[in-house]
């Protein structure tokens, strides 16, 4: 058996830094949305991209698949998209004996990375179709499980709520993404460098920079980065803060119903190690925890009605707490 690969950390930045520059040369811009999908990548994650059609979340996601040696497959959810189209299904088949027997047949979650496009238009009982997937990482078909490929991750889009044909994704669900991460609209310069390469004769593509067996390398060393136990005290307050009862934000106790769940803690510790060593250091500091909350946070976070019929964004509610909260350790 061979040895697992062991990386430093200044290996793990400088493959890092190869991936985001392969992606970079396609997609313009959203530096930060980029980090953020590579952080849940190298985290073992799964990720949610959200934003209007047309701002490249797609792309995106497809030539992250480019810049990794990875084994890619892409799933359209449409409303009449079924569970076994995602997993697979046994069929009849006929040996050479003349007999028959089932035979299973994998479907397109059986890869390393899946690209889930427009994940919120297909129906809820499509959607919980990697509920397991995503959690346990296999796949029960007939009382058979079957094991995904590792490494395993998904990348999923989806459109805003409010546009139609779409299908809110049940909060368990939800849940297991790491990063709920929002893609905004280009600035006028970037669009303009859209513009000029997508409309001349050039046509960039990301070439594979990493595989797998670096990618789990890269999990490893992220899992060693110490974090101080003030720094884990202080994720702890914040989980517990979002709930409405136990928090000292008044925005969080007026608008929010219910607070993140223990996975958002886990989120929020692994995406501040990883983001710390992207940084090039082998500590995590409060700063690591400011800039992955939102993304760990943002979607598990339930508004009650007064804060839906106030047009309130949960990333409004989630800067007043960290606010609220950077007082304390000041």
């Amino acid at each position: 058996m061979a040895e697992p690969l062991l990386l430093t950390p200044d290996e793990f930045r400088r493959t890092a830094a190869a991936i985001e520059a392969e992606v970079g040369q396609v997609i313009v811009g959203q530096h930060e949305v980029i980090r953020h999908v590579l952080t849940a990548i190298i985290a073992g994650g799964h990720a949610l991209l959200e934003g209007v059609p047309g701002l490249g979340k797609t792309m995106l996601i497809r030539t992250l698949g480019q810049a990794l040696q990875l084994h890619f497959s892409r799933i359209q959810f449409t409303p009449d998209l079924m569970p076994a189209d995602i997993t697979g299904t046994e069929i009849m088949e006929e040996g050479s004996d003349g007999r028959r027997a089932f035979r299973f047949q994998q479907g397109p979650v059986f890869a390393n990375l899946v690209l889930a496009d427009e994940i919120n238009r297909a129906t809820p009982k499509t959607q919980s179709a990697l509920l397991e997937a995503m959690q346990e990482k296999t796949v029960t078909v007939a009382n058979e499980t079957y094991r995904l490929p590792a490494p395993f991750f998904v990348l999923a889009t989806q459109n805003p709520l409010e546009m139609e044909g779409t299908y809110p994704l049940p909060e368990a669900q939800l849940d297991r993404f790491m990063f709920k991460i929002n893609v905004h609209f280009p600035s006028t310069q970037e669009l303009g460098e859209i513009l000029q390469r997508t409309t001349g004769r050039s046509n960039p593509q990301a070439t594979a920079v990493a595989g797998g067996e670096q990618l789990l390398a890269m999990q490893q060393l992220a899992l060693q980065v110490p974090i101080p136990e003030q720094v884990n005290a202080f994720v702890s307050e914040l989980i517990v803060a979002t709930h409405p009862q136990q928090s000292p934000a008044e925005m969080t106790r007026r608008y929010v119903r219910y607070g993140s769940s223990p996975r958002g803690g886990q989120a929020i510790v692994l995406g501040a190690k990883i983001r710390a060593l992207l940084d090039g250091r082998y500590n995590v500091s409060y700063d690591d925890v400011m800039a992955v909350a939102p993304a760990a946070l943002r979607h598990r976070l339930l508004l009650n009605f007064e804060g839906q019929a106030e047009g309130i964004q949960t990333d409004d509610v989630i800067a007043d707490l960290l606010a609220k909260l950077n007082q304390v350790i000041e």
